[in-house]
């Protein structure tokens, strides 16, 4: 096991995955108690902007999931995104964008007209 795994387990975490859907990540966690009993944390986290603080934040909301539970728990969603799928139709799946392609489209938009500094100090030193 590689040393980091081992540092992993002994705080208790077994495996993780994230899932990013459209403005919210979700985070699957499995996690192991004293007892090496493991269990599921879901975590829900949205980006928040402060107005009076003027940052951004993450908004988090964690649910813990125990062994005994995922049978029913997986039934119920199940049955419940089965019913959302009947009665209405899904939308269509959206498209992840790359922190690149997001940065040159913003580049696209925001385009300025590129200005020397030699340029301004030539027009002071005209005067």
């Amino acid at each position: 096991m590689e040393e980091n795994e081992k540092k992993d387990r002994e705080r208790g975490e077994i495996f993780s995955k994230s899932v990013r859907a459209g403005k919210r990540t979700y985070f699957f966690d499995v996690k192991a108690t004293i007892s090496d009993e493991y269990y599921l944390t879901i975590t829900e986290s949205k980006r928040r902007f402060n107005n009076d603080q003027g940052k951004f934040f993450y908004e988090k909301h964690k649910l813990f999931l125990y062994k005994e539970d995922f049978e029913k728990f997986s039934e119920g969603l199940a049955e419940v995104i089965d019913y959302i799928k009947s009665e209405q139709t899904m939308p269509e799946p959206r498209e992840e964008i790359s922190r690149e392609s997001f940065s040159e489209e913003l580049a696209v938009k925001n385009k300025h007209t590129d200005i020397s500094f030699e340029d301004l100090n030539s027009d002071i030193d005209d005067e």
